[in-house]
């Protein structure tokens, strides 16, 4: 008989892949070779808990969690820059516009302050900047 919590895991981390696989296919990869040796299964648990349990819930689409995603850490500041980087590039993935994106990020002003959406707007810069360069 199987053990329910390691199906509902199990379950969750394949969800959870899915998604990835959706945005971002070797982020599984990636972030198991720079944690996983400092923190044992960082990459297999971010994948199940961000992605699985979060990314997965049906009310909101991939897009707009995106895009969510984007505008929090948009507010968080400019600590969050590799990571905003990383997600305005899974946003493009989930289908939106640099427009949506750059809305998205502007918007933030209002709670974030100027400074954080100005921070976010470089990110989206420097990601569309870097698109741009590796499609001439």
């Amino acid at each position: 008989m199987s053990n329910p919590v390691t199906t509902v895991r199990a379950s969750a981390l394949e969800k959870g892949r899915d998604i990835v696989a959706q945005l971002n296919p070797p982020l599984e990869a990636q972030l198991a070779e720079k944690y996983d040796a400092l923190v044992p299964d960082f990459a297999e648990s971010l994948v199940e808990w961000a992605y699985g349990r979060h990314y997965a819930r049906s009310g909101l689409d991939l897009k707009t969690r995106q895009l969510c995603t984007i505008s929090a850490l948009t507010v968080l500041g400019g600590q969050t820059a590799p990571q905003l980087k990383i997600n305005i590039h899974h946003t493009l993935a989930a289908g939106a516009s640099r427009t949506e994106i750059i809305e998205a990020v502007w918007q933030m002003a209002v709670y974030g302050g100027l400074p954080a959406a100005i921070n976010g707007l470089n990110a989206a810069r420097d990601v569309f900047e870097e698109l741009d360069a590796n499609q001439g």
